[in-house]
C-alpha cells in the first residue's frame, strides 16, 4: 500500500500564492505517475495537473496553466505544486494521486487511472 500525504493548503488572499507538497511512500517513487485533482463544493472532481515518472512530461488544466508549476524530487519522494495568482475560483480540496510502476512518457489525466490518493488539503482563496 502506497501512502500519499498532501500538505501546504490554507487560506490566502486573492492574487496570493501557496505551495502544496505531496509525499508518497515506497522505494520506487521514480516509477510513479503523479497527479493533482481538486473538488469544490457541489462540483465534480477535476484534473489540475499531472507529471510522469521522470518529470519530463507535464500536463496542466487550462484553468491553471501559467500559474501552477509542478515539479518532482524523486530523491525525496515528493511532488511540489507552487500556485501563483490565485483567484477565488481555485478554492477547493486538492488531492494528490499516485500510480506506481507506470513508465509511460505521457501524463495520466483521469482519476480512474490512479491507484492511491491522499486525504486532501483545503485551499481557500478569499476575495
Amino acid at each position: 500500500q502506497v501512502q500519499v500525504v498532501e500538505s501546504g493548503g490554507g487560506l490566502v488572499q486573492a492574487g496570493g500564492s501557496l505551495r502544496l507538497s505531496c509525499a508518497a511512500s515506497g522505494r520506487t517513487f521514480n516509477t510513479y505517475a503523479m497527479g493533482w485533482f481538486r473538488q469544490a463544493p457541489g462540483k465534480e472532481r477535476e484534473f489540475v495537473v499531472g507529471i510522469n515518472w521522470s518529470g519530463a512530461s507535464i500536463s496542466y488544466a487550462d484553468s491553471v496553466q501559467g500559474r501552477f508549476t509542478i515539479s518532482r524530487d524523486n530523491a525525496k519522494n515528493t511532488v511540489y505544486l507552487p500556485m501563483n495568482s490565485l483567484p477565488p475560483e481555485d478554492t477547493a480540496i486538492y488531492y494528490c494521486a499516485a500510480r506506481p510502476g507506470l513508465l509511460r512518457p505521457g501524463v495520466l489525466t483521469g482519476p480512474n487511472e490512479y491507484d492511491y490518493w491522499g486525504q486532501g488539503t483545503q485551499v481557500t482563496v478569499s476575495s
